[in-house]
């Protein structure tokens, strides 16, 4: 894969912002192994430089991200890996991150195209946009610490109709359950998230940290959630149940 799938980038016009931007639009911007070690990279990187102060993730116009790329994944299983995939390495750098993270999501969310969203601080969303996550229906089960964040974000009820009954959810629902900022016009889904990128990067550092901090708490229940995710993600990704679904979508 060319890094060209993961742009990552310090705006000028945004002094302090990180921006990771999905750059696959011929495969609906779905993430590869590699994409996603570009992407934990991206995230470490703005931790370590005290210069970055706001991360911001970004998609292509018509398209966040389609979520996982499926092949990419089967031959991931198939490998009976004994190390944490890399999607894994990526969502825990993003939970540990420090920094505000802002998102900006125009069109499909699919799978970590929304749970991503539930790691971050802002999500400026278009108004075509969909949020989905079908998990079960592939045979596998949330991850992202999502089966956690989710109900606490949006209730019960919210959480299960996308987390389980794969509902899927336009802007508007998605923002009335929490994991949406603000709704806006296809066009100003980037220009409004990197201003308010921009604006976090401009305020005291230390006192945003501590904020933030307040506000998410303790991050050690969400760690332990995703390792508990991750084992049975990892052993329904290897079941027959999950194999025939991926191969079933596979040949639509």
């Amino acid at each position: 894969m060319s890094d060209s799938h993961i742009l990552v980038d310090r705006p000028q016009q945004a002094p302090g912002v990180l921006t990771i931007r999905f750059n696959r639009p011929e495969k609906k911007n779905a993430i590869t192994t590699a994409m996603y070690r570009r992407m934990a990279a991206a995230v470490e990187e703005a931790g370590a430089d005290p210069v970055i102060r706001a991360v911001l993730f970004l998609g292509t116009e018509g398209c966040f991200s389609a979520g996982n790329d499926l092949a990419d994944f089967l031959a991931f299983a198939e490998t009976n890996p004994t190390e944490p995939p890399a999607a894994f390495v990526f969502l825990k750098a993003l939970a540990l991150c420090e920094k505000p993270v802002v998102s900006g999501v125009d069109g499909l969310a699919i799978g970590i195209g929304t749970t991503l969203n539930l790691h971050c601080d802002l999500t400026f969303a278009s108004d075509r946009s969909l949020f989905k996550t079908p998990f079960v229906d592939l045979g596998l089960v949330p991850e992202a610490g999502s089966s956690l964040l989710g109900p606490q974000a949006m209730g019960q009820q919210r959480a299960f109709a996308l987390l389980a009954a794969s509902e899927g959810f336009s802007a508007e629902e998605a923002r009335a359950a929490g994991i949406v900022w603000k709704v806006v016009a296809p066009d100003q889904v980037e220009p409004q998230a990197l201003a308010a990128a921009a604006r976090l990067a401009s305020r005291p550092a230390e006192a945003l940290k501590i904020t933030r901090d307040l506000l998410r708490g303790d991050r050690t229940g969400l760690l332990a959630r995703m390792d508990e995710e991750l084992y049975h993600f990892t052993e329904r990704l290897k079941s027959d149940e999950a194999r025939a679904a991926f191969q079933t979508f596979l040949k639509r």
